[in-house]
Order: structure tokens, then C-alpha cells, then sequence
């Protein structure tokens, strides 16, 4: 194994201690001090760790997942499908991301009640601007915490 990736593998159990040990905020008000920010941060229910997700800009990237774009609010779009049971992806006109949000009345109000859950979910975060480290974490932290949402499937 090279040195450096050696030495991120060392580094990702300090970085998730300073992470978990970090304070939370709601996700609803993310302080302006995470504007511009790279890193990696967890959504909370409680205690229970649900999302992990890394970006350049925490801020942005929080309150995007609770806009009314299926693309920027993502997480809000996977809680949907989880809601209403529909969990497969499709890649035809009917049944996708904008068909469900347009023609489909309890998806979008399942959407709306993500969004909103999203708003209420407590966040911890942690600077990390290098993007391999970033995604070693990423990967690192959603195993450690159990995260029911990240599964790193390809689509």
C-alpha cells in the first residue's frame, strides 16, 4: 500500500472521532461559518445516524437537500421512495424523478414531509477539503454509524 493512502487510512478513525464528538446544529439553520466549507457531514434523528455525505460548500450542500428540486434535495427524494414504497429507479418517462413529483399526489406529498423532516434532522459536521480523504471518510463514517441511507450502489 502506498504511504499516503496508508497514512489516510490512519488518519480516518481520528478525523470520525473529531466528527461524532463535534456539535450539532439543526439542519433547518446551518451557521454561516459552514459557507464555503469542504467536508463531511452526518444528518441526525436523535442519536440515530441517518445520512452521511460529503461536499465543497456544507452550507449549500445542507440546504439543498431541502429544496424543491428532486435534484438538489436528493436525500428528501430517497426518504420519498421509501415512503411510498417506491424504492426502484426507473429510466423511462413514467415513473421518474420529475413524472412522480408531477402526476403522483401522495409522492409529492411524501416529498414535501421529507423535506421538512430533512429541515428538522440534527447535523454534524467536519472540515475536510482533500477529496480523497473526503470520500475515504464518507465511506468510513456511513459503515462505522450504520447510516440507513448511504449505500454506495451504482446507478
Amino acid at each position: 500500500m502506498k504511504t499516503e493512502f496508508r497514512q489516510i487510512i490512519a488518519d480516518v478513525e481520528t478525523k470520525y472521532d473529531k466528527l461524532t464528538k463535534s456539535n450539532a446544529f439543526p439542519c433547518g439553520a446551518v451557521p454561516m461559518r459552514w459557507r464555503e466549507k469542504p467536508g463531511i457531514y452526518v444528518l441526525h434523528e436523535g442519536e440515530r445516524p441517518l445520512y452521511v455525505g460529503r461536499t465543497n460548500d456544507i452550507r449549500t450542500r445542507l440546504q439543498n437537500h431541502t429544496r424543491r428540486s428532486h435534484n438538489q434535495a436528493t436525500l428528501a427524494f430517497l426518504l420519498a421512495r421509501h415512503e411510498t414504497d417506491k424504492l426502484r429507479a426507473t429510466y423511462q418517462t413514467k415513473g421518474s424523478r420529475e413524472d412522480l413529483l408531477k402526476n403522483d399526489p401522495d409522492f409529492a406529498v411524501a416529498f414535501d414531509k421529507a423535506r421538512a423532516r430533512i429541515k428538522r434532522m440534527d447535523v454534524k459536521a467536519i472540515e475536510e477539503a482533500d477529496p480523497l480523504r473526503q470520500a475515504v471518510l464518507e465511506i468510513y463514517a456511513a459503515f462505522v454509524s450504520g447510516a440507513k441511507f448511504n449505500d454506495f450502489d451504482n446507478h
